[in-house]
């Protein structure tokens, strides 16, 4: 499995919406191999909590500290993103 880099906006549109809770909750649930990064604002304002996963390029947006683990489990550690949290913008269905 090559490298993930996880993105949590911390912008202040994010922070309000709770994304700090959220950086906390990927925190909480270390994956070998993958980044967990607090990044500025991924530019989709009033669409948060944004993250992004790298390489892969996958958004989920409007995440909720509960639905971390799927993300983790799911995606981090078996490739298979959470196709109900996949931000529409750039995921259409």
């Amino acid at each position: 499995m090559s490298a993930k880099t996880v993105l949590i906006c911390q912008s202040k549109a994010c922070r309000k919406l709770g994304a700090a809770k959220v950086l906390a909750a990927f925190l909480a649930h270390p994956v070998p191999d993958v980044n967990i990064i607090a990044s500025t604002c991924l530019g989709q304002c009033g669409n948060g909590p944004m993250v992004l996963v790298e390489p892969e390029h996958i958004w989920y947006n409007r995440v909720h500290p509960d639905e971390v683990p799927a993300v983790v489990e799911r995606h981090l550690k078996n490739d298979k993103p959470v196709v109900a949290m996949l931000y529409a913008k750039f995921h259409p269905k």
